[in-house]
């Protein structure tokens, strides 16, 4: 469909927490179509509504390039473990920063059709949705980084 520009770290938009989706209309699944487009163009594997400047709890996911998810009204029902590895965010491109996370998870969401699922992840993709999951609340992975980001040269599994 279209690509939208992602918005960057200092814009506050992005520490704005999002408001919960009513509704299923044209407009929203257009912002759903144009948020893969631009995550994939970005190259990355998550991107959630606010990046694109929409206060919408809306993720957009895919850790492999074959297996997309939505996640509409998401919400965190169970985490355990413990996993700790290297992030990065489309909204803060050429950085990178060592993040702990849950690395299992199981969430609750309505899926692009507004009806309810439940999905257990585990390693990226419980990390991604984590990250993505936080964005809905006004956070960014830079508040959770261990120690000072870093420079990326090329990373293709941003977020």
């Amino acid at each position: 469909m279209a690509l939208r520009k992602i918005r960057e770290f200092g814009d506050e938009i992005l520490n704005k927490p999002c408001k919960e989706v009513k509704e299923m209309n044209f407009k929203t699944k257009l912002l759903i179509e144009d948020m893969f487009d631009t995550m994939y163009e970005a190259n990355g594997v998550g991107l959630a509504a606010p990046q694109v400047g929409m206060l919408k709890r809306i993720v957009v996911i895919d850790v492999t390039g074959e297996d997309p998810y939505v996640f509409i009204n998401p919400r965190l029902v169970e985490t355990s473990g413990e996993q700790t590895g290297q992030e990065g965010c489309l909204s803060l491109p050429g950085k990178s920063g060592q993040v702990t996370r849950p690395n299992y998870v199981k969430v609750v969401a309505l899926d692009k059709n507004f009806k309810p699922f439940e999905l257990e992840a585990t390693e990226l993709l419980a990390r991604a949705i984590c990250h993505e999951l936080d964005h809905l609340e006004g956070h960014l992975y830079t508040e959770k980084v261990e120690g000072e980001l870093q420079d990326v040269q090329d990373e293709d599994d941003e977020d």
